[in-house]
């Protein structure tokens, strides 16, 4: 039994470990990320966020973007490092940003907004 226990648990490891090389560059891979969340059985399109290296802009939905940096930690945890549309506007912010590279062909990240009211929405950006 506790043979297995130690099977199993060097098993989590190596995949969170697999999980984690995907993100030891610090940086998502570039492209258009389509931004949608899922609101009332509908998808509602949020804009797109453009990814060059370490530099991100958009979305361009919610008014004039610039460019700015943003930074990504070992887990996958995105830091935007300037205005991020609507979602850092009119008294919104950015609770979480968490990419998933699991899918090459697909990576994408998850927006936690924090209204400005206290509820919370969830957003995926996808990679076109």
């Amino acid at each position: 039994m506790a043979l297995r226990i130690l099977l199993s648990f060097l098993l989590l490891m190596s995949a969170v470990d697999g999980a984690r090389a995907d993100f030891t560059d610090g940086k998502l891979p570039d492209g258009v990320y389509h931004c949608e969340v899922y609101l009332l059985g509908l998808f509602l399109n949020l804009g797109d966020i453009t990814i060059k290296g370490n530099v991100y802009s958009g979305p361009v939905t919610f008014g004039t973007s610039g460019t700015y940096n943003y930074q990504m930690d070992a887990n996958g945890e995105i830091s935007w490092l300037g205005p991020l549309g609507g979602y850092t506007s009119g008294g919104n912010s950015i609770s979480l940003t968490q990419a998933t590279l699991d899918d090459p062909a697909g990576p994408s990240f998850d927006i936690i907004l924090k209204q400005q009211d206290g509820a919370f929405t969830a957003s995926t950006c996808t990679r076109r």
